[in-house]
């Protein structure tokens, strides 16, 4: 590389150059050997300077960031469950491929399903049928009460003509004008016409008890709104929505992952058939040492690199949430350190990074993959 001659690098070389040649000319002792040495010394002085500029800027650095590289990929994963049981009729994915929210999953034979579709709708019109009893037995029941009011207003007639007689003819006895017997029979036509009197006073109020009966049937209601009609509706819905969930969809866009159901099994209602992992929806969780996380907080800026790319390709992320414990916290059977012989260990807590959407689509990245993580402190 050629230099100015008015650069002043090349200018005190030169200087540098004539001081070393005027103190071999005073000093003939001064020979090459001490010059090499010098050239050394001035050489390890610049590194030694170049190295304690680099540590300066390491130590600052790293004040300002954490790194680990005890980082997993991780997602919300989707399992697919049968909401009905049955046998599988039909596959149409397999594991790897991609499908969208709405796409065909498995088909169960649905026979038994049609089957329960035919008896709700024969019991729903049933139910409709029997209502319309309730509404047409309060009619003919108004008319039986009716009938009986009539009957009864006719035995109390009958009853107060007899009694008129029955009067007149013991006036008549008083004075030999008829006979006892005459007399007696007038008062049996007495005790017959109350009796008749209060069978029909009986029967109007058997048949108000019945209409009443009927009435609580149908109180308050018509025959759109009428709780037997509403729960045959509910039953027959019920099966309509079961044979429809005889064809599962997956609930959301992803991978097919784990898939374990095959064609002829007979599958339960919960039982897990496959996952779904949302590669566009993956996050990072970073396990930190707690004596890291003093000044993490959400929304801080985060670096991440993959194994998978190397160092080849950077994603930008964001915090999103610290885990409100830690693994050994949330274990199946957590540590008891309040027993036995006890030794620190520095717990690590995790911590949620989302990425973002758009480096994912170029880059996918799948569940359990190792990350780089490096939060930008904020302070």
């Amino acid at each position: 590389m050629q230099f100015r001659k008015n650069n002043p690098v090349s200018a005190g070389q030169a200087k540098i150059d004539q001081d070393i040649a005027t103190a071999e000319d005073a000093h003939p002792g001064f020979n090459s050997h001490t010059r090499q040495r010098a050239f050394t010394l001035f050489a390890l002085l610049v590194f030694l300077v170049a190295a304690a500029g680099l540590s300066y800027g390491a130590i600052i650095g790293s004040a300002h960031r954490i790194t680990t590289d005890n980082a997993y990929v991780n997602a919300e994963l989707a399992q697919v469950t049968p909401l009905v049981s049955g046998a599988v009729a039909d596959i149409k994915v397999k594991d790897t491929q991609f499908v969208h929210e709405g796409d065909v999953l498995v088909v169960l034979d649905d026979k038994d399903l049609r089957l329960s579709v035919a008896r709700a709708e024969a019991h729903f019109w049933q139910a409709q049928r029997r209502v319309r009893g309730y509404f047409a037995n309060d009619l003919a029941l108004g008319a039986v009460i009716a009938s009986r009011e009539a009957a009864l207003t006719s035995a109390g007639a009958d009853l107060a003509h007899i009694e008129r007689e029955y009067a007149r003819r013991q006036n008549l006895a008083r004075d030999n004008a008829i006979s006892k017997e005459e007399l007696a029979v007038a008062g049996n036509r007495v005790d017959q016409a109350t009796a008749a009197l209060s069978v029909a006073q009986a029967q109007l109020e058997l048949a108000r008890a019945d209409r009443d009966a009927n009435r609580a049937l149908i109180d308050d209601t018509t025959l759109q709104n009428h709780p037997e009609i509403k729960a045959a509706e509910v039953q027959l819905q019920q099966a309509e929505w079961n044979l429809e969930r005889s064809v599962i969809r997956a609930p959301l866009d992803g991978l097919i992952a784990k898939r374990s159901v095959q064609i002829g099994q007979r599958v339960q209602a919960g039982a897990t058939l496959m996952n779904i992992v949302p590669l566009h929806e993956v996050f990072v969780s970073a396990n930190f040492k707690e004596v890291q996380l003093k000044d993490v907080k959400v929304g801080q800026a985060v670096t991440l690199k993959a194994d998978l790319y190397g160092d080849q390709y950077i994603y930008n992320g964001k915090v999103a949430g610290i885990a409100g414990g830690t693994g050994a916290a949330f274990a199946i059977i957590p540590a008891q350190n309040a027993t036995g012989n006890w030794i620190k260990v520095v717990q690590r807590l995790p911590v949620r990074i989302e990425i973002d959407p758009n480096q994912l689509r170029q880059r996918p990245l799948r569940i359990g993959l190792s990350m780089e993580t490096t939060i930008h402190l904020e302070k």
